[in-house]
This record gives structure tokens, C-alpha cells and sequence, in this order.
């Protein structure tokens, strides 16, 4: 789950990390109370789920309160398009208005897990201010790494390591050393998944603070995080996906036209794949679950086919804990009371199998079978296409 940047200052703030002073505005009158409180030259930032901002025309520089109202007003309610929201854009419905600061340096520190090394990594860059994948990808010996033990945590000589690397003025060596302790701190504790600061300022009066923030979180772990949970923004999600949560469904909305239903992560990444292979674009990312029943499958179901630009449906069960008959009902049920009208392919293997194939053999639906994989994906594309199979 991610949060606004405004959110995200919180809790830093909570743990020690130096934030400039700011308020959140909704309008643009109150963007203007909140530059007179900041003594009147401000940045107004636009407030969405997504990074390049900057860029977009979200992020504003204003000389007086009254220029805040109206850069305030030019940015609230625009449908912002950046690299990271896709053509369609996010609407904003917050602004943060913020104070200016005297910056000297910009540089990047971002706290994420290293997968290969299952570890959490501490990860660096003199070149704050930019995507960090640009920077890995034009200049990667800019990039400065150190991997945290789990078991003593982010320890000072190693945050030390990482400050004279940088090349920060021995007066701002402790002041980024407690920084990323206190980041780290805010990464354990909340479970997070990312907490990035970019840019991490230093300022001509000697300060380090965070610019920016961004923080994304493990949702397995809101059980003892519910303060956490309680800034999910659903504005900023797809109303599918929000859907889907509610019925414990892992669903990915994707840009093509076929939709898939697939119980295992794994699986749903292979369809997806030869979905490609074979000419199509998967509409969508489905996992359903091992212990997926029958409300659950035709949940599902009616999920996929709520968004308009899928032309076709592919399902492909592997019934271990899932019983396949369990999902043919489900999927049965569910095209009956949408009246689907787009081809529907089904592979199913496993468990029930058999019993399975006769509730969809037996439903009068003009539902397509295959067997393998290949054979479901080739079908489904062609179908879409329109055109008759090889």
C-alpha cells in the first residue's frame, strides 16, 4: 500500500527525520492560510500516488499567499499525467503547501529489501532529485549500497560509510548518520516494503532534511499496523482492485483486453507470459487462491468483466487445494447472471477435473476448452483477434 508524500513526512517526522515546516490544503483558500502561516514564499505540491511530478506541472513555487491560492487552483482538481500514472492520469484532491529551503546539495536515500540477499538495503546517491532507475541505469557507480543484519539492525559506521562517500562536510556527518538511523527506524517498525527520501536536501545552514518522501508498506503486516492501514487512500486506487480486496482476491489491473483467472501467483505469471508469446495482452493480474469457493471464483469473475476493454476471458485452474468443479460452478453461475457475451477459454487440470469439464460441457454456454496452457492461450488470442485457429 502507498501513501501520500504528506503521510509519508508524518511518520518520518514521528521517528526523527527533519521535515520542513508544511500544511495540507484542499482548496485553494486554504492554501493561502497556510502561506501565511509559512511567512508567505512556499512550494505548493500536488498530492498522488505516483513520482514525476515536478515534471507534470505538480509542483509550484509561489512568492506570496495570494500567488499560493492560485497556484493552488491551477493544480487542485487537474487530472495529472506523470511517467508513473499511466495516460489516464490521477486526479488531485489535496495540495501540501510547504516552505522553501535554502538547499546546497540534493542527494537520494531510499530503504528497500534486497531480495537475492534477503536483507533490507540502504541504498545512496549523490544524484538526488532524479529517478533513482535513471541514475542505475546512466551513471551505477553513483549508486552506494549497505546491507542491514536483521539482527543488530542499521549500526552508525555503516551510515558513517555511506556519509563520508558522499562527500557530505564533516559538520553534516552526524546529522545524516541520526537521519538514517531514524529512517530505518521507521522502516522496521512500520513494515515497510520502501521509504525513499528524494531529494534529501542539505541546506546552507548546515541542516539535512527530507524534501520528499515516499513510503509503501507490506500489507500482510496491517494486522498490527492498523494506524497504518487507516491512510489507505482509496481515491488512488482502481475501483477494481479495491474490489477485489474485499474479497481477498490478488488482482493487478493491467493495460490489455484479455482477462485471466488463475489460481498461484506463479501460474498467473506464466499465463500472462504466453498470453504475450502468442500475440495477446493480458488485461489483468488474477490470482484467486488455493482455497478459493464458489462466491469467491464468481466474484472474480464479474470483476474481470466489469472492465470495458476486456474483448476475452482465459482461466487456467491447477486444482490442487482447489477443486475444479468448485470453479466450474463458480465461473457457470457468474456468465449466466452477466450474460457474458465475449469468448470465454477454460484449461483446468486437477482435482475433479473431470466433474468440472461436465458442469461447463452441461451449461449450454458457449464456453471454449483446451487443454494445455499453449493451447488456452491460442485460442483466447485468436478469439479476440477474431480470427479461426491454426
Amino acid at each position: 500500500m502507498n501513501i501520500h508524500e504528506y503521510q509519508a513526512k508524518d511518520i518520518l517526522k514521528r521517528f526523527g527525520v527533519p521535515i520542513p515546516l508544511g500544511k495540507i490544503a484542499s482548496t485553494p483558500e486554504e492554501a493561502k492560510a497556510a502561506a501565511v502561516e509559512l511567512g508567505g514564499r512556499c512550494v505548493v505540491k500536488a498530492q498522488i500516488h505516483a513520482g514525476g511530478r515536478g515534471k507534470a506541472g505538480g509542483v509550484k513555487l509561489a512568492s506570496s499567499p495570494e500567488d499560493a491560492e492560485k497556484k493552488a487552483s491551477e493544480i487542485l482538481g487537474k487530472n495529472l499525467v506523470t511517467h508513473q500514472t499511466g495516460p489516464e492520469g490521477r486526479q488531485v484532491r489535496k495540495v501540501l503547501v510547504e516552505q522553501t529551503l535554502n538547499i546546497a546539495r540534493e542527494l537520494y536515500l531510499g530503504m528497500v529489501l534486497d531480495r537475492a540477499a534477503s536483507r533490507v538495503a540502504v541504498i545512496c546517491s549523490s544524484e538526488g532529485g532524479v529517478e533513482i532507475e535513471e541514475v542505475a541505469a546512466k551513471q551505477p557507480d553513483k549508486i552506494l549500497k549497505e546491507l542491514i543484519d536483521p539482527v543488530v539492525g542499521l549500526l552508525p559506521f555503516q551510515c558513517r560509510r555511506l556519509a563520508y562517500a558522499l562527500s557530505v562536510p564533516a559538520e553534516v556527518v552526524g546529522k545524516l548518520v541520526a537521519l538514517m538511523l531514524a529512517l530505518y527506524r521507521a522502516f522496521d517498525e512500520c513494515d515497510c516494503s520502501l521509504a525513499e527520501i528524494n531529494p534529501l536536501v542539505l541546506t546552507k545552514e548546515g541542516q539535512a532534511m527530507a524534501l520528499d518522501a515516499k513510503m509503501s508498506f507490506d500489507s500482510n503486516a496491517f494486522f498490527r499496523q492498523k494506524e497504518i492501514a487507516a491512510l489507505r487512500d482509496l481515491d488512488e486506487e482502481d475501483a477494481r482492485e479495491i474490489e477485489a480486496s474485499k474479497y481477498d482476491l490478488s488482482y493487478i489491473s493491467l493495460e490489455g483486453n484479455i482477462a485471466c483467472m488463475v489460481n498461484g501467483a506463479g501460474l498467473a505469471m506464466a499465463t500472462m507470459d504466453i498470453i504475450k508469446l502468442c500475440g495477446g495482452e493480458p488485461a489483468n493480474f488474477l490470482d484467486v487462491g488455493g482455497g478459493a469457493n464458489k462466491e469467491k471464483v464468481s466474484q472474480a469473475f464479474k470483476i474481470l468483466l466489469s472492465d470495458t476493454r476486456v474483448r476475452g476471458v482465459l482461466i487456467n485452474i491447477f486444482g490442487g487445494i482447489m477443486r475444479c468443479d468448485v470453479l466450474a460452478q463458480g465461473v457457470v453461475d457468474a456468465a449466466r447472471e452477466l450474460k457474458v457475451t465475449v469468448p470465454l477459454v477454460v484449461r483446468m487440470q486437477g482435482t475433479n477435473v473431470d466433474i468440472g469439464k461436465k458442469i461447463l460441457a452441461e451449461s449450454g454456454l458457449a464456453i471454449i476448452s483446451a487443454e494445455t496452457m499453449a493451447e488456452a492461450a491460442e485460442k483466447i488470442v485468436y478469439a479476440v483477434q477474431g480470427k479461426s485457429q491454426k
